[in-house]
């Protein structure tokens, strides 16, 4: 497989690259300060209230501020967001309600939607992000690292890498309401007359979850050739996805089977020292608290190298500094509560490689199409257009200082 299953340094190799399938992507978003992003909503409150109660340099110094984002830079409002749109020490305005995200893989926090608080942040997601949207979130290739090329999620992603090696993020679709597929022209329809069976937007991001691949270039998409394998794989994706987008889009939130949930044995420490694993006993151990079953291979999951469960506690037990130093005291119950679901997911997720590696190793030895297939067909090159965000506005958006934005 791993003979036949790379790319040139340069994207020129058989297999094709997920950028030419789902051509339109864009970089991660760059928020500029760890303030405005936090695990518990009321923590961003507390934070604007001091930004905006601080003057002169004590507002400068809690801001933190880049090139790009000063207290005295005006900037445009969010894409469907009312917020302030003058300089933030001049007129603050009201407070905005805080939005979900998905802040790297796997980690669901809050995000101040205030875009003179960011210094990149990527307007374009924001103006297609709705009810009826995924987004496929690409993670950085560390190299001898195994873990997954991809993950997929409704929420709004920052694309923030673990491992300082971020990827591109993918929409499923280019315009609001789940228009227009993010898709190479035409590979819908190939893909439809080689499987005997309708290929849609959804259907081609759960194929895409189960079989790519990390590369230097890129996530690998392979293609098979044979309608019997596709469905396997769709059918084996589906199952990641829904455990990925835990309830979203009328699903049902994730669960192990019964007897394998994991349960809180013992109560979870106000400052919780550290966290553990002790694999005899599958329990996660959060100094005095114990929470068991916990499967190894949720322990174990990693993404670019990164253990996810460590990600996780370690951004919420670090003191952090300024702004980001503001957060609850002591251990909040609704963070268990997220502990217990993120274990659960991953241990899914580690329950579903077994499928992956066996489907991994048909496509090894399958045939498969080509991107030179995909250049006979009229799929490659993707027109430039393709990989541009499409015109999906139909009202007027609000640029700094109230003015409207020319777009």
């Amino acid at each position: 497989m791993a003979a036949r299953l790379t790319a040139g340094a340069d994207g020129t190799g058989t297999v094709p690259l997920l950028e030419d399938l789902m051509p339109w992507s864009v970089r991660p978003m760059r928020p500029g300060r760890p303030w405005v992003t936090a695990p518990e909503a009321a923590s961003l409150r507390a934070r604007w209230d001091l930004l905006v109660a601080a003057e002169g340099e004590e507002q400068e110094r809690l801001f933190l501020p880049t090139r790009s984002r000063t207290p005295s830079t005006p900037a445009a409002a969010l894409p469907g967001r009312a917020g302030g749109t003058s300089a933030f020490a001049r007129d603050p305005g009201p407070y905005p309600d805080p939005v979900r995200i998905l802040h790297g893989p796997f980690d669901e926090q809050w995000l101040i939607p205030d875009h003179r608080l960011l210094d990149a942040a990527r307007p374009e997601l924001w103006r297609v992000a709705d009810g009826r949207q995924l987004f496929a979130v690409e993670h950085g290739y560390v190299p001898g690292q195994e873990g997954p090329a991809l993950s997929a999620t409704a929420l709004l992603p920052d694309g923030h890498s673990p491992a300082g090696r971020p990827g591109r993020i993918r929409p499923l679709y280019r315009r609001p309401g789940g228009q227009e597929p993010n898709l190479a022209p035409g590979l819908p329809a190939l893909l439809a007359d080689r499987y005997g069976e309708p290929v849609s937007a959804e259907s081609f991001l759960a194929w895409t979850l189960a079989a790519a691949l990390p590369s230097p270039s890129g996530p690998l998409v392979p293609l098979p050739a044979d309608g019997g394998l596709w469905a396997r794989g769709v059918e084996l994706g589906r199952e990641m996805l829904r455990v990925q987008l835990r309830g979203a889009h009328g699903g049902e939130r994730p669960r192990l089977p019964g007897g394998r949930r994991p349960y809180v044995r013992a109560t979870v420490p106000a400052r919780p020292d550290g966290l553990r694993y002790q694999a005899g006993e599958e329990a996660l151990v959060l100094g005095e608290g114990r929470i068991s079953p916990v499967p190894a291979g949720a322990w174990d999951f990693q993404v670019s190298g990164v253990r996810m469960l460590e990600l996780w506690f370690g951004r919420r037990a670090g003191a952090g500094e300024g702004l980001a130093a503001v957060g609850p005291r002591d251990w909040p119950r609704e963070r268990t509560s997220e502990l217990l679901e993120l274990v659960t997911v991953l241990a899914l997720l580690a329950g579903l490689r077994p499928r992956q590696r066996e489907l991994r190793g048909r496509l090894d030895s399958a045939a498969t199409l080509t991107r030179q297939d995909l250049g006979a067909a009229g799929i490659l090159p993707v027109p430039a257009r393709h990989r541009r965000p499409a015109s999906v506005l139909d009202h007027q958006e609000e640029g700094p200082e109230g003015q409207f934005a020319l777009l």
